[in-house]
């Protein structure tokens, strides 16, 4: 196999992380480029760092260039601040910088989604994730894989109390029948799949992943 070149949104966070120590390991990754919005402290022969401004992504089109990109960016409702804030970090900058990875000939893209994704969804998170999704698939990659994972258990020092108390809930609730898809996933394990799917041969041109996909 040949070597790739691993382009990632999101690498500072929680997801983002994961994916960059793993990819920085893996051997047949040898070129990883992470796009930031400020310095970040991470060293490594493999690892190219561009800080650049989300909201004038045209200005760095020739820096979107590799096999796949890997994105894991997002936030919360209250770090935005406000839904129409969210709306422009989940959405628009997602959208429009893969937009750019398409009409630059990258072959695979890789989506960092949510359960319930739908376009039609009556909670805000969950429709943003589905638009998302609908407008990606119409982009030109070779290969997409959107990954809908139920709540992420993050780093111990990103934790969160409020958190920490839907996470055990949550993985009380998930032992009974239908609801076991609610089950939380490491974002080690989250990151851990992402990369491995990445290197196999694809079947299908877009494949969704469910929890249960993911933790198997």
């Amino acid at each position: 196999m040949k070597n790739k070149h691993a382009l990632i949104l999101g690498a500072t966070g929680a997801t983002g992380q994961e994916l960059v120590k793993l990819l920085l390991e893996n051997p047949i990754y040898d070129k990883v480029t992470i796009f930031v919005r400020r310095e970040v402290e991470i060293f490594h022969k493999k690892l190219n760092i561009h800080i650049i401004n989300f909201s004038k992504l045209n200005e760095y089109k020739d820096l979107i260039n590799g096999d796949v990109l890997f994105s894991a960016l997002g936030t919360t409702l209250k770090d935005a601040g406000s839904k129409e804030k969210q709306y422009i970090v989940d959405y628009t900058y997602q959208f429009e910088f893969a937009k750019i990875a398409s009409e630059n000939r990258i072959n695979t893209y890789s989506l960092v989604s949510s359960l319930g994704a739908n376009v039609n969804s009556l909670f805000f998170y969950t429709k943003i994730k589905g638009k998302l999704e609908k407008n990606i698939n119409q982009l030109d990659f070779k290969t997409i894989q959107i990954f809908q994972p139920p709540s992420l258990i993050r780093q111990p020092e990103l934790m969160r109390s409020v958190e920490k108390i839907s996470v055990k809930l949550f993985q009380k609730i998930s032992n009974f029948g239908i609801l076991r898809s609610f089950k939380p996933i490491s974002v080690e394990v989250l990151a851990s799949k992402m990369l491995n799917e990445s290197l196999k041969p694809q079947i299908n041109r877009c494949t969704i992943y469910k929890p249960s996909d993911i933790a198997n």
